[in-house]
């Protein structure tokens, strides 16, 4: 019996450790850290609510818009804010392409190569690699010489010794299956996603003012104006070139990325019995189809709110935000009331205490404190979030497309429902929410297109813009579903400022620590019972944890060697 740990996961956002008990060459016993330490809702205390949303953008650098939309809608929530229809749908574009961007990159950029091996592709015949490409999709880059290119492309990158985010995975190792033609399609799909992604956000630079961290964001709307007669605001033209991105964003959808899960699945197979984890999966639900707050109207919802326990799709149960607690027992952190027993979001405390060990040191104090991260519990229970969590609902739920999208891939790949529980299920939810909400994203075009045909030009709700008209105290949660899961914002308006805020995150879902029955949350439990070929190089960990795609800038900011915050904010 081995224990292994992995340090720093790689191919994320932020730091986190992997801890590993490996007996006869499977993990019984996985360990989560959240390295980092994040201090967002202590700077926020005092200042003016409308503002909170600038501010916490900037949690993380690749999330970008997903906090400004959870704030924004915490505020609107205590305040009893509608916005008007057009900023709805001009929120929800954002989001649906924020969406489509960043499971696009993930799946290429940050997930694919731990299905993909680099150096395989360099031994592909490009006659043979076009031939496989062109019999799963019509993607148009499938020519022999276009093949060709992209592995003399790589062969210079080998030569120069110039690998770049090539360099350091586990290439050759025994768990790799993709035959060499599959890996030179593969890399070439990464360097065309590079490209992709980089022309698709520009919708957030139309509708926002730039990316990431988006400026147009207001409580009770947004800040861009509806004008037909302004180069200065949303007009037929910037409509149109929306719409030729949207069509773009389809396409490679179509074209690429899920013609290549569809490719790469069966290779792996056994990978559908690996990854399952708790069994019980959240949803928030999402993209409003009218003007109402997600808060006080889950029911007008595009992708449906519920929860689902112990892989049981016949019953999707409905979701109480206020059931939401977070345990701090294995956290570096403590609570006033004690560490054994959960605080509810509202009542939250973030009061850092590091107990870690000082480096270098081998292994965590598992049994004690470990993380940064909190342990979140819905009615007490651990529960995962992110597309398969939302996928899942949909599909329980009978949402229509959800269920003929995820039906035709489970047909294709000649497999049962049962494999979505799983690390392959994981990947393929991510890919089957794309196509679905890059479909939806035109729909939602056309909606605000007809809406300002009509005449309908309102972007902002001011009725309770000043302070003067609030009551002397309020509360209200935002929730949204972020790409990686549901986000929850929880604010405490006092006297016109601030006096409370807590920000649960997706990544804390997934990566909390075990909490104070000793649970582990949806990472340790995934990784309970994944095989492990080579301790030394541990590659299944990363194809498990990867799956979710942690964020850890969202749920925790950053310490120095020694365990101290490298900056501190006073608020004066």
């Amino acid at each position: 019996m081995a224990k292994i740990a992995v340090d720093p996961v790689t191919r994320i956002e932020g730091h986190l450790r992997i801890e590993a008990q490996v007996d006869a060459g499977q993990i019984t016993e996985a360990w989560s850290s959240c390295t980092m330490w994040r201090g967002i809702e202590t700077i926020l205390e005092g200042r003016d609510p409308r503002d909170a949303w600038y501010y916490t953008q900037r949690i993380c650098g690749v999330c970008t818009t997903v906090h400004a939309l959870a704030s924004v809608r915490a505020v609107e929530n205590a305040l009893d804010i509608t916005p008007p229809l057009n900023a709805q749908l001009i929120r929800n574009l954002i989001t649906l392409s924020q969406f489509v961007q960043d499971h696009v990159v993930h799946f290429y950029h940050l997930h694919a190569l731990d299905w993909v091996d680099i150096v395989s592709a360099l031994d592909a015949d490009p006659a043979a690699t076009a031939a496989l490409a062109s019999s799963i999709s019509s993607y148009p880059k499938s020519s022999p010489s276009h093949f060709a290119a992209v592995r003399s492309r790589l062969q210079g990158f080998v030569e120069a010794g110039q690998l770049g985010p090539f360099s350091n995975g586990y290439w050759g190792h025994e768990a790799y299956k993709l035959p060499p033609e599959a890996n030179l399609m593969a890399v070439s799909h990464y360097l065309d996603a590079l490209e992709f992604q980089r022309d698709y956000i520009r919708i957030h630079a139309m509708l926002g003012g730039k990316n990431p961290h988006l400026q147009t964001y207001l409580v009770g709307g947004m800040a861009i104006p509806i004008d037909l007669n302004s180069q200065d605001a949303i007009n037929a033209d910037m409509l149109s070139q929306i719409r030729v991105l949207l069509r773009k964003g389809l396409e490679f959808v179509q074209q690429a990325y899920i013609p290549d899960v569809l490719a790469v699945a069966p290779f792996y197979l056994e990978w559908a019995g690996i990854g399952g984890g708790l069994g019980n999966f959240m949803a928030f639900g999402d993209f409003p189809l009218g003007g109402a707050n997600p808060a006080v109207a889950p029911d007008d919802l595009y992708l449906p709110r519920g929860v689902i326990y112990d892989k049981d799709l016949s019953t999707v149960h409905p979701l109480d935000p206020l059931k939401i607690s977070e345990y701090v027992t294995h956290s570096w952190y403590d609570y006033e009331s004690g560490d054994a027993s959960p605080l509810a979001p509202f009542d939250g405390e973030t009061t850092p205490n590091f107990a870690g060990p000082q480096p270098p040191y081998e292994f965590l104090d598992t049994e004690g404190k470990y993380s940064w991260l909190k342990s979140p519990r819905y009615d007490g229970r651990a529960v995962e979030v992110g597309p398969l969590a939302r996928m899942l609902v949909a599909y329980a739920s009978g949402h229509e497309r959800v269920v003929e999208v995820v039906d035709s891939v489970l047909g294709t790949l000649g497999v049962g429902a049962e494999v979505l529980f799983s690390t392959l299920g994981r990947t393929a939810a991510r890919a089957i929410e794309t196509l679905v909400l890059a479909e939806h994203s035109l729909e939602v075009l056309d909606q605000l297109t007809a809406n300002i045909g009509s005449g309908d030009w309102d972007v902002h709700n001011g009725s309770k813009w000043e302070p003067s008209s609030w009551p002397a105290t309020a509360q209200g949660f935002g929730m949204h579903e972020a790409p990686r899961g549901g986000l929850s914002h929880w604010i405490t308006i006092k006297d016109q400022k601030i006096d409370h805020y807590q920000i649960v995150v997706p990544s804390t879902w997934n990566g909390g620590p075990r909490d104070g029955n000793g649970i582990g949350g949806a990472y340790e439990a995934a990784l309970v019972g994944t095989p492990i070929a080579d301790e030394e190089r541990p590659l299944e960990i990363l194809r498990t944890i990867h799956s979710f795609d942690p964020c850890m800038a969202c749920a925790a900011h950053v310490i120095d060697k020694d365990g101290n915050p490298v900056v501190e904010v006073t608020v004066t």
